[in-house]
């Protein structure tokens, strides 16, 4: 039986091994796309054929009200926010709220998504009154793999944002992790699976949730930094 899976990409690295043990294990053929929250949004209100999503709370919730989606869902965990430079670069200074404020203004560049991460940082930097400073000097990317591409092949004093758990799988690609926010600003996105109503793949989406919440699949998570 083929599971069809539609999911957040922060979730990939870790989701990614789950999904290869759980394929020795039941022997089902998965097929799964990692998008944003706003491409799940699209895609899922297009109609495309999917079985299972894996996304924040209020993507599924949506599904829920709209009917098309069951209610009942199984939590991931949670994944917070980190800053990337690119190896060779001098590191800016995290550890506090006002080291982190001094160094994006010293950056050239900020760079972040326009998903979950990256609306967050948008009303974080307003609270911390250094949105305007930062404005002429923001890029912003649909997904991460641009901004790992972006900051990867800079030349000057770049700061990369995003979730800790695709920065840290692409410290193999070009970049350097920083460390996570400072934890009074910290920002932590909950990822969830559900089943689409009338999902064709039955039994087997059943036993995919099933297996999302094993012991086994837990460590796996945890490894890849989803808490």
């Amino acid at each position: 039986m083929e599971i069809k899976i539609l999911s957040a990409g922060a979730v990939q690295p870790g989701l990614t091994k789950v999904l290869d043990a759980f394929r020795k294990e039941f022997r089902h053929d998965v097929k799964v796309t990692f998008a944003t929250a706003p491409a799940l949004r699209k895609r899922l209100g297009d109609g495309e054929p999917v079985d299972v999503v894996i996304a924040p709370p209020d993507v599924l919730d949506e599904l829920v009200k709209a009917g098309k989606a069951q209610a009942d869902r199984c939590t991931l965990g949670r994944i917070g926010i980190g800053v990337a430079i690119r190896p060779g670069a001098s590191t800016p200074k995290i550890a506090t709220v006002n080291e982190f404020k001094h160094s994006l203004l010293s950056a050239e560049c900020v760079v972040y998504n326009q998903a979950s991460t990256g609306i967050y940082l948008e009303s974080l930097f307003d609270r911390l009154g250094i949105s305007a400073q930062l404005k002429a000097k923001t890029t912003r990317y649909p997904d991460f793999a641009a901004v790992r591409d972006h900051v990867s092949t800079g030349k000057g004093n770049e700061i990369g944002l995003g979730a800790t758990t695709v920065i840290v799988e692409s410290t193999i690609q070009g970049l350097k992790f920083v460390g996570p926010l400072p934890a009074e600003i910290q920002n932590y996105t909950t990822y969830a699976a559900t089943i689409i109503a009338d999902s064709p793949a039955g039994d087997a989406a059943v036993s995919l949730i099933r297996y999302l919440t094993s012991a086994k699949a837990k460590t796996i998570l945890t490894s890849a930094g989803i808490g």
